[in-house]
């Protein structure tokens, strides 16, 4: 084996960045085992599987505060922390496994039928989260409202539903490009008529007399409540909330009344 890697030659083994290197450096998870007169950091076998270390415990979810008292403690042993992982893993894969047999379930069913019950939809997944997620659906939009969505979704083709997912990523992305426009423009107030149609939609909403305002209204009243609904790459968009709140109340009580 090398024992003596540059950081761009770790960088490119490990599938990491150089960035990431000097940013665990810095946070004096991974030094480098020499530094060159010239500063260049240099990495040996001992760092090589030090690194291996910190990727698996990221893997397994690990925050990187965590990890570094963990390699530091004077009993750390290498090899039953690899037989760790190992188990972890396997655990880990068991899971997967599970949530891709749910997936192809899901899609046979929108395909032939053939699910039985609601239950199979959410097989493989943290029954806490999983509820967690439904009860708060169920405060904010209504039983009925949920009840009725999950049933849409399981008669829904699937070539309905991905056909809705395009749709309403193409509508999300006009809707950023227009956020310095005037929310009650007619160019804006044409994607949020869109936005509702694709959201009654989801909601599995049919009955043309059947509005909605107030539910709708709740989630515009979100967007600017819970930064989960405006999340660009992970990131809060404050502005776009705003945005999206006043053009969704707007079309409220203009379109809807």
């Amino acid at each position: 084996m090398k024992d003596n890697y540059s950081v761009k030659q770790l960088a490119k083994l490990a599938g990491v960045s150089v960035r990431t290197l000097h940013l665990y450096d810095q946070l004096g998870l991974l030094k480098p085992s020499i530094r060159t007169e010239s500063r260049y950091r240099r990495y040996g076998e001992k760092e090589l599987l030090r690194l291996q270390q910190i990727l698996f415990y990221k893997v397994l979810d690990f925050p990187l505060k965590e990890i570094n008292p963990i390699l530091d403690d004077p009993d750390f042993d290498l090899i039953k922390a690899l037989e760790g992982h190992k188990e972890l893993l396997t655990i880990k894969r068991e899971h997967l496994t599970t949530l891709l047999n749910t997936i192809d379930k899901t899609v046979n069913h929108l395909k032939n039928k053939t699910m039985s019950n609601y239950e199979e939809l959410y097989e493989g997944m943290p029954k806490e989260q999983t509820e967690a997620y439904r009860k708060e659906a169920i405060e904010k939009w209504g039983e009925d409202v949920v009840i009725r969505s999950e049933k849409a979704l399981l008669e829904m083709p699937k070539l309905n539903m991905e056909q809705l997912k395009t749709d309403q990523k193409d509508i999300a992305q006009k809707l950023a490009s227009l956020v310095n426009e005037n929310p009650e423009s007619e160019v804006v107030q044409e994607q949020i008529a869109r936005h509702y149609a694709n959201i009654r939609s989801f909601w599995g909403v049919t009955d043309p007399t059947d509005l909605k305002i107030e539910t709708y209204k709740g989630l515009a009243n979100l967007y600017v409540a819970d930064e989960r609904y405006t999340n660009v790459e992970g990131k809060a968009n404050p502005a776009f909330a705003a945005f999206m709140h006043k053009a969704m109340m707007n079309f409220a009580d203009s379109k809807l009344k």
